[in-house]
């Protein structure tokens, strides 16, 4: 059992003595839409830097696998709708390093029912894979945690590359072998997709 775990599975039965009682933290998950949730995970929201959901095609080691939480609890058959509930409240009770309240309202809805529709669930595609194209696996893959104007990036869990300026064999390094929280991406990317990401970053860093 990973790290996140049994705190997850004592939030979902949590879930099920409250939610009769209608107690909560700001009422009980409701439709959400799940494809905006997606988009929000993996960008706005800043959810991919941070953990591991295959669906997602994220691998951030910061907080819990949400593969391996919720797929324990598909297995003890608890509803897709507990689970919601479940990411819901963790979205506006969280503790550091994620803040409360990440999205919020109607966006809060959607991821948690995002999350819930394909956290731990065999067979859970990843996105496409982006080509060769420096700017587009950099969205795909490091907009959640990094700051780099080129790219539309505003994540703040990684260094801000437009402050930093690193140049290519740098960023080559880095995403190949990773460091910190940042995952090591040798092995799941290219090496042809390494190389554009890193050529990418190295010119346009600052621009």
């Amino acid at each position: 059992m990973r790290r996140g775990q049994p705190l997850l599975g004592a939030l979902a039965l949590a879930v099920l003595v409250l939610s009769g009682a209608g107690c909560g933290t700001g009422g009980k998950a409701t439709a959400g839409d799940q494809q905006n949730g997606a988009k929000l995970f993996v960008g706005k929201g800043q959810c991919a830097g941070c953990h591991v959901l295959a669906a997602a095609g994220s691998h951030g080691t910061t907080g819990p696998n949400l593969d391996d939480a919720f797929s324990a609890d598909r297995k003890q058959g608890f509803k897709q709708s507990t689970i919601q509930n479940v990411v819901l409240d963790q979205i506006r009770l969280a503790s550091a390093p994620m803040p409360k309240n990440l999205v919020k309202g109607q966006d809060a809805q959607d991821v948690a029912a995002y999350v819930a529709a394909v956290a731990g669930k065999p067979g859970a595609a990843p996105p496409a894979a982006a080509g060769n194209d420096g700017k587009s696996i950099f969205t795909a893959n490091c907009a959640s945690c990094h700051t780099l104007k080129a790219a539309g990036a505003t994540g703040t869990i990684g260094p801000n590359l437009d402050t930093l300026k690193p140049p290519e064999p740098i960023v080559k390094h880095q995403v190949e072998v990773g460091g910190g929280v940042m995952p090591a991406f040798k092995g799941t990317l290219t090496p042809a997709q390494i190389d554009a990401v890193a050529k990418f970053v190295a010119s346009s860093a600052g621009k």
